[in-house]
């Protein structure tokens, strides 16, 4: 397939610096290399404009940088439109998880009919009032449902990006109070790190993929870095400890390309500052081709 690789350089929704050099640690990895080996057709569309921290200002401590991301997010949209549009298999290289909110509205300006597996150790489920930080970054998911402060519901003219019912969370296992509540009363569905103790990641795969396909026209998965366990993913910005192992990772992955059903792709929250010689950009990199087809045999 034509594979449309975009980068966005943002850490202004996150607590730490750092995650706006991810793009360049995944590329440097090999990306490229890595699916033209799998007989793709690759183009880089370089990187979306992203405001530096430093040289602006924080107006709503509840919202931080509200403007700058918004921004961003809504030329992330028209870039990833412009991809889906072509034919093309966006691969959007993150940058911190605020830029869910522009891959999705770019999916949904062509295909308001898609279904979303996210693997996060948080759910992103925060707003406005229920955010303890004022971090964008955990609040992504929820906006695009269409829950919180309408200059985020409404990025890319779309609201909401997908039914609820067509989203499905992987490995959570960190979330803030009102987040909790917010989560139990949406109708999306959430697997936690103990129901993948309890299934197995084989099995909590088959159901999200078959939840998140009934009904819709494409598969979106947003894949964060945290989700994995911080022995094997050290360079993120939010870690927390009992994440899923790289095996379990690739399965996941592996599983979805098998779906035949994914149809864009996103990773995010790679901080090369706090990483060890590159490793989790390189895990990275390995993910996105176990997801566009890598295999064992």
């Amino acid at each position: 397939m034509r594979i449309s690789i975009i980068g966005v350089p943002m850490d202004l929704g996150a607590g730490r610096r750092g995650v706006d050099m991810g793009p360049s640690a995944i590329r440097i990895a090999g990306l490229h290399d890595r699916l033209r080996a799998l007989g793709h057709e690759v183009r880089d569309l370089g990187d979306v404009d992203c405001a530096i921290p430093e040289t602006r200002q924080v107006r709503d401590p509840k919202l931080r940088f509200l403007d700058e991301i918004v921004e961003s997010c809504e030329a992330l949209a028209k870039v990833v439109e412009k991809a889906v549009r072509e034919g093309s298999f966006p691969v959007v290289l993150g940058g911190d998880h605020s830029i869910a909110m522009g891959t999705l509205a770019g999916i949904a300006r062509v295909e308001p009919r898609i279904g979303i597996v996210y693997l996060d150790a948080h759910a992103d489920f925060n707003t406005a009032e229920t955010s303890p930080s004022g971090n964008i970054h955990g609040m992504p998911l929820a906006a695009a449902l269409g829950y919180g402060d309408p200059r985020l519901t409404k990025i890319g003219g779309v609201a909401p990006k997908a039914l609820e019912e067509s989203v499905v969370l992987v490995g959570i296992r960190d979330l803030d109070p009102g987040e909790q509540d917010l989560l139990r009363s949406s109708k999306a569905t959430y697997f936690t790190l103990r129901d993948i103790d309890e299934m197995g990641m084989a099995e909590v795969m088959r159901r999200a993929i078959a939840i998140a396909t009934r009904g819709t026209a494409k598969l979106h998965v947003t894949f964060d870095m945290d989700v994995l366990d911080p022995r094997f993913a050290p360079g993120t910005g939010t870690p927390v400890e009992g994440g899923i192992t790289i095996r379990e990772a690739h399965l996941a992955m592996e599983m979805l390309h098998d779906s035949r059903s994914i149809t864009s792709l996103e990773i995010t929250e790679c901080n090369p500052i706090l990483d060890n010689g590159n490793r989790t950009g390189e895990l990275a990199t390995l993910l996105i081709a176990s997801a566009l087809g890598k295999r064992i045999v």
